[in-house]
């Protein structure tokens, strides 16, 4: 008898938990589903557990490859907002949050640019880099509060991170984006993602269920960490922060980026190490301005007004070579 009111009590905790799943619309979600491969991987050996991972791993580049397109046309509005001097502002709770902030705080080093310029916002806050504060998604109203918070305008473009996509703080935020007329984008791995009705960039990273039933910092994330990647990469391309495949604008703040500055400045113009570090020293330690200065033979003021002329590309810079001096 008392095994039978035991079950009876967690029957009826199942239904309840059946009855907020479907009101809420994850029973449904993909990131909610039991993946068929690995079903019974508690029961597995190590080498099967590590294999069962890995393969299905293996189907997120192939998951991003089928929405290019979407990407691509997300970074051209990013690349128009940077131009007209808006951010980049990426928002989640989570590993999701997580995800966004470890990409803008790279932006930086990576490409010289000003820390507001690509920034990542999280649910709970910098507690929440560390340690778990799920609860922190639940209110709509933070999300708002930290777009508020940072002076957030229609100029700057705001990418919301939820893998299921029901997270309230990344919906208000995304509401409140799209209604002050900002651009706006979703990346989730649910199909029926309510952030995709709001975001004008809708980007479905279809990876399937997870290993770990809902443990979406698996492939989920992984997909996440991908596109955001690829925006911001594709982005600082295209506003000439890279050079064929150079960082050239990168920051050098410890000895091992001053050297890679060094070996930048030296692999482009083919300058010998000595005309490379005073290139570098005149330039303020700045390797695009450097190599320009190599290349066209001018001096710093000079340099970096032949790098404005060619908006910001060290390409535009070598094709105007024959006219530059009616630049100077």
């Amino acid at each position: 008898m008392p095994e039978s009111r035991n079950n009876r009590a967690l029957d009826a905790l199942a239904d309840g938990a059946r009855g907020v799943a479907v009101e809420d619309g994850l029973s449904e979600a993909t990131t909610e589903q039991r993946n068929a491969a690995s079903q019974d991987i508690d029961r597995k050996t190590t080498l099967e557990i590590v294999t069962i991972i890995n393969s299905e791993d293996q189907k997120v580049a192939p998951a991003i490859q089928k929405i290019l397109p979407e990407i691509a046309a997300l970074v051209d509005d990013i690349v128009v907002a940077f131009k007209k001097g808006g951010r980049l502002i990426y928002i989640g709770a989570g590993t999701s949050g997580r995800l966004g902030v470890l990409d803008a705080s790279e932006c930086p080093p990576t490409y010289g640019v000003d820390p507001s310029m690509v920034q990542g916002l999280i649910a709970g806050g910098h507690d929440a880099l560390t340690r778990s504060i799920e609860s922190a998604e639940d209110r709509a109203e933070a999300g708002v509060a930290e777009l508020k918070g940072i002076g957030f305008t229609a100029a700057d473009v705001l990418v919301g991170i939820t893998a299921s996509g029901s997270a309230p703080y990344v919906l208000g935020a995304l509401e409140y984006a799209a209604g002050i007329g900002a651009i706006t984008a979703a990346i989730s791995c649910n199909a029926a993602s309510k952030t995709f009705a709001i975001a004008k960039h809708r980007l479905y990273a279809d990876v399937g269920p997870e290993v770990v039933t809902g443990s979406t910092r698996m492939k989920s994330g992984t997909a996440q960490k991908l596109i955001l990647n690829t925006l911001s990469t594709a982005s600082m391309i295209r506003i000439g922060k890279v050079y064929k495949n150079l960082m050239v604008d990168l920051r050098p703040v410890n000895q091992k980026l001053v050297q890679r500055s060094l070996r930048l400045i030296r692999e482009v113009t083919g300058c010998s190490a000595d005309a490379a570090a005073r290139a570098f020293a005149a330039a303020n330690k700045a390797p695009k301005t450097a190599i320009v200065m190599v290349l066209c033979g001018v001096d710093c003021a000079a340099a970096e007004r032949l790098l404005a002329a060619a908006g910001g590309h060290i390409g535009g810079v070598k094709q105007f070579n024959t006219i530059s001096q009616e630049l100077l």
